[in-house]
């Protein structure tokens, strides 16, 4: 007899009353992770977020995928901070795409700063990827596009619309976080930050580096 193929996965739930659901437990689950660790159970979580397991099933499929959505959400956070935050999704519309980009990049680095939560979850993963190594494997398979989806939408709009010429979208999603901000985190997660002077020098630095690497 011959074995049958795998199942396919189930689509996620669509529409807006599934996307409610979605925020709810992805707010539970990120609140209960950074309560408890990676070892709180799924029940807790579809408790927290007043849903059933099944529902966080449907909508994740695993706790590591779970996890993996909490914490790329929390990186691209700092990017929906209200009228005040970057608004990457408009640097295509931009007079200036350089000028633009630098304003973006400085909000971006203040937020990353003040993130006290963000910088609690980066914690969290480095302390639980130690006991729970499938973390990794679910993390890696996600890819840089898959984390920072921001990011990676608003470098596909330039790139569609001949503002930049970008070869390989998940190099320039970590290109980019690479110059404008993950410096603002490694010095936060070491207990101590950057001065505003050098700070703002590595954007404005970085948005040049980042434009003369991908123009057109």
């Amino acid at each position: 007899m011959n074995a049958q193929p795998p199942a396919a996965p189930k689509p996620a739930p669509g529409g807006a009353r599934a996307a409610r659901k979605r925020q709810a437990v992805v707010r539970a689950a990120r609140d209960l992770f950074l309560r408890e660790g990676f070892g709180v159970g799924m029940d807790a979580i579809a408790a927290e977020a007043g849903v059933s397991k099944v529902t966080v099933y449907n909508h994740f499929g695993s706790k590591e995928a779970l996890f993996t959505a909490v914490v790329a959400g929390a990186l691209d956070e700092p990017l929906h901070q209200g009228p005040e935050g970057p608004d990457l999704s408009r640097l295509a519309d931009a007079d200036d795409l350089r000028a633009a980009l630098t304003d973006a990049g400085r909000a971006w680095a203040r937020a990353v700063r003040a993130d006290e939560e963000g910088r609690a979850l980066r914690t969290l993963v480095a302390t639980e990827l130690h006991r729970f190594p499938e973390l990794g494997r679910a993390w890696r398979a996600h890819g840089p596009a898959g984390h920072h989806p921001a990011v990676a939408d608003a470098l596909r709009t330039l790139a569609d619309r001949g503002l930049l010429a970008i070869p390989d979208l998940e190099v320039a999603v970590l290109q980019l976080y690479s110059l404008l901000v993950f410096p603002q985190m490694v010095f936060e997660q070491y207990g101590t930050e950057l001065a505003e002077d050098l700070s703002e020098r590595l954007v404005t630095d970085g948005v040049e580096m980042f434009l003369r690497r991908y123009a057109p």
